[in-house]
């Protein structure tokens, strides 16, 4: 069954997740980011941005303190 040209494809969590990671990085080919413009959800990137942010604050936090200990 394929999808009407109406209601493009749901993106899956993880499609989102490698979409937010790519971001972070900064590397992303055009395509891909038109790809993921049609079929991922505006408050599920933010979603998932929000929560990269703080776990690579948090990592960066523990790193710093781990340093600091040493």
């Amino acid at each position: 069954m394929t999808a009407s040209p109406e209601t493009p494809p749901k993106g899956s969590l993880w499609r989102t997740v490698r979409a937010v990671g790519w971001s972070f990085f900064g590397v992303r080919k055009g395509s891909g980011f038109q790809d993921d413009l049609t079929k991922l959800n505006p408050l599920h990137i933010i979603a998932v941005g929000l929560v990269a942010v703080v776990l690579f604050v948090g990592a960066l936090i523990l790193l710093v303190r781990w340093v600091a200990t040493s």
